[in-house]
């Protein structure tokens, strides 16, 4: 009867696992948005899943050979029941992995019998046994907050509240964890990862000791896998340590006590059709490749005398240890969507460039070599508010990128000159002025020499010098914008001309005496304003811009006052004009959590802070609005709303009145926004002048109101608070939401080149 059964149930069970597809190798790297050819994502295969070490490169130079984890204390490591598994079938113990199945053509039992008999040679050549133990002194909810924040989730599947895995194409699943860890070893791991993975896949985030209970807590669920300690048999250790030499896994692995393998044919000499390359590989190492994988593999091949530039090789080692998921360099890497959701930051009003990892174009003419060689083998950090790490990748691994990088990153060299001695305290007196609220008001968003700006906490400026080399500062603060895309920091120095009452307005002499200031390290002066954790600003005789967050202008709010007691909000998360009031200008402060705000401190007429300039389909489309949270709608639905409708701000410029110019980009169309207090009729109002520069003609639409709207002519419109006068354009009134509202879109037809519209704001109480 049991035969009976067992001949019912094999074919059943053949036709299903017929159906069950075993996963390709995943090199996360070349799931992002990488640079490379098909000949190049072949090379990174030949090298990530280490082809080079059993293969010599014969002509194939610059293939680096990956290395897999050291094994010689594998034993005490890894559950040896897992272990087991993993030898005798490396993609069924965990899907996606790299390790080649060096068993194919093998009957289920001699896999089992060779991985029992490796299990017993390694376990046997550890220092000492894989512990059991319970669950750590961990806080769960703690691990899971460092997983989906610090970086692992640039290489590995996310999870939701459940701690299930969502759907990630191209990160590496963490679900065995379990059955290969106890929480000890996992938690030592994460302590130090290249101890048992010096290649540097795994970096080191340089997590704390209590930061690994609590990630080894989250990770490993309810629990690791419970099994009985291995009792090594000294017949199958030695028969084990045979097959270790046969299988040649000393080619990958270190191994205590074990000389290296041989390498097989050459490169040059594989075939596709044959050996590990071939569809069916059978008795050779079967990495499962994809069609994609084989066929970029067999391209690269094809190609041994290729040279690869500078700049390739630098392509390749970004797209290899995945640089890429977190940093854009050119055109290239950058957070996909996926990840962007999980890059937080404690400073929300620096915007993006609070959470996103900066970018690496120009990086090597941006940093001195010696603080590269820190940020990449040291996991330096200037940025304490941004929640991602920068990891340590090990010098052994990347000790050849930052020179690279140097030699290929180049800006127009500037040499600034060394002062005379007894003009250096007159020059350090300038840089310091300049850099205080007295000055450009850097301290606005900036801490310095450890003490906290009373606004943002962005990097702490005193580092610059250390850094930053001179060229890059120079083109830098001339103009932030065209080296850091929609960066908040405005341009002080806009058509070449700097502060008329600082050194003669030459703006070159002000941005040197602010390096030459920075120069003096932790020895500087404290600029005046970095001590004040609040107070009230006022406008004199001089225009004035104030950056925080605030209610009336979003996480990115930019006030602004005039002379005579006319003042604004922009939001330069969405380019909107957000709010208008007279009177004193704001009060500012920062609360606990660090994050710099200001307030009107008169009552204000709230504008919409929703994208205000759109290309609709057609007159009827809903305006597409700014995604409102709640306890309903905790999460976000659209993280980046501004750069999924086409809005980029680039920053912004002063005038010799310090009337700041606010630029930014809808599509390929370039917008400066300016605003004047002017005089008419007896009455300040605020004149808003928009200025196009179009690559084509075309329609844009302008949501200039909402509210309840009345007309009171073919230009003029006004709600109970404000009247709004145009220039020209199609005025579309519709109706908005309920209680009667309405919103006033203008229809601007744009022509190919430059254009220019004006509105005027007039306060009516």
């Amino acid at each position: 009867m049991r035969l009976f059964s067992a001949i019912l149930v094999l074919p059943f069970c053949l036709a299903i696992s017929s159906l069950v597809a075993v996963a390709a190798p995943v090199v996360p790297g070349l799931h992002g948005k990488h640079p490379l050819n098909e000949a190049q994502v072949g090379r990174i295969l030949l090298s990530e899943l280490n082809c080079v070490a059993c293969h010599h490169g014969d002509g194939h130079g610059g293939l680096a050979a990956k290395g897999g984890p050291d094994l010689s204390e594998v034993g005490r490591r890894v559950s040896p029941h897992y272990l087991s598994r993993f030898i005798a079938d490396p993609a069924k113990a965990q899907p996606d992995v790299t390790m080649p199945d060096l068993l194919s053509g093998k009957s289920e039992e001699e896999r089992a019998e060779v991985a029992e008999a490796i299990t017993h040679f390694l376990v046997g050549k550890a220092s000492g046994p894989f512990s059991q133990t319970g669950e750590l002194d961990g806080d769960a909810g703690a691990g899971r907050k460092l997983f989906h924040e610090v970086g692992c989730v640039a290489c590995h599947a996310p999870r939701d509240e459940r701690g299930k895995e969502l759907p990630s194409p191209g990160l590496r699943s963490l679900a065995h964890l379990p059955q290969k860890y106890s929480h000890g070893s996992l938690s030592d791991f994460l302590f130090s990862p290249h101890q048992a993975r010096p290649s540097g896949r795994m970096p080191d985030f340089q997590l704390s000791r209590e930061e690994t209970r609590h990630l080894s807590v989250y990770l490993m669920g309810a629990g690791a896998e419970v099994s009985k300690p291995l009792q090594v048999r000294k017949d199958l250790a030695q028969k084990g340590g045979a097959y270790f030499k046969q299988y040649n896994c000393v080619s990958c692995h270190a191994m205590k006590g074990e000389l290296k393998g041989k390498q097989s044919v050459s490169l040059a000499k594989l075939r596709p059709e044959h050996g590990c390359l071939s569809m069916n590989p059978r008795n050779v190492p079967d990495f499962n490749f994809s069609g994609t994988q084989r066929k970029a593999i067999v391209h690269a091949l094809a190609k041994p005398k290729e040279k690869v530039s500078t700049k390739e090789r630098i392509e390749l080692a970004l797209t290899r240890f995945n640089c890429i998921a977190c940093h854009s360099r050119e055109a290239y890497g950058g957070p996909s969507k996926g990840l962007l959701p999980y890059l937080g930051t404690s400073q929300e009003g620096l915007g993006n460039e609070a959470r996103m990892p900066p970018p690496l174009t120009l990086v090597g003419a941006k940093l001195k070599l010696n603080w590269m060689n820190k940020v990449l083998f040291d996991g330096e950090s200037v940025r304490p508010y941004m929640h991602t790490r920068m990891p340590k990748f090990g010098e052994d691994n990347l000790r050849f990128l930052p020179g690279l990088l140097a030699e290929v990153d180049k800006v127009e060299p500037v040499a600034f000159p060394e002062p005379p001695r007894k003009e250096r305290g007159k020059i350090r007196q300038v840089g310091t002025q300049l850099v205080g609220d007295k000055g450009l008001n850097c301290i606005a968003c900036h801490n310095f020499n450890g003490k906290e700006s009373p606004g943002f906490k962005g990097l702490d400026l005193i580092t610059s010098y250390e850094r930053l080399q001179p060229s890059w500062f120079y083109a830098f603060m001339r103009n932030p914008a065209a080296l850091r895309p929609g960066i908040v920091m405005p341009n002080y120095w806009a058509g070449g001309k700097g502060r008329p009452d600082v050194l003669e307005g030459d703006a070159a002499a002000q941005v040197w005496s602010i390096w030459h200031y920075f120069s003096y390290g932790q020895g500087a002066h404290t600029p005046s304003g970095i001590h004040s954790p609040g107070s009230s600003l006022e406008v004199d005789d001089v225009v004035r811009t104030y950056r925080g967050r605030s209610r009336i202008a979003g996480y990115r709010g930019i006030a602004v006052g005039f002379p005579g007691g006319l003042n604004y909000a922009f939001n330069a998360e969405t380019g909107a004009l957000s709010g208008i009031w007279r009177g004193e200008f704001v009060s500012v402060g920062w609360g606990g959590q660090g994050a710099g705000s200001f307030n009107p401190k008169s009552r204000a007429v709230s504008l919409a802070q929703d994208l205000p300039l759109y290309a609709l389909p057609n007159d009827k489309a809903a305006w597409p609005l700014l995604p409102m949270m709640n306890k309903e709608n905790p999460v976000n639905p659209d993280p980046l709303y501004p750069k999924n409708h086409g809005y980029q701000f680039q920053g912004y410029s002063f005038d010799d009145a310090f009337v700041p110019t606010f630029s930014y980009r809808i599509g390929n169309i370039e917008v400066e926004d300016v605003s004047l207090a002017v005089a008419k009729d007896d009455k300040a109002i605020l004149k808003r002048t928009l200025s196009f520069d179009s690559g084509q003609a075309g329609s844009l639409h302008l949501r200039a109101l909402v509210g309840k709207i009345e007309t009171v002519s073919k230009t003029t419109y006004q709600t109970p608070d404000l009247q709004l006068t145009l220039s020209q354009g199609t005025v579309l009134l519709r109706p908005f939401g309920a209680n009667g509202n309405q919103e006033l879109l203008l229809k601007l037809a744009l022509p190919k080149g430059k254009s220019q519209w004006n509105l005027e704001y007039e306060l009516l109480r």
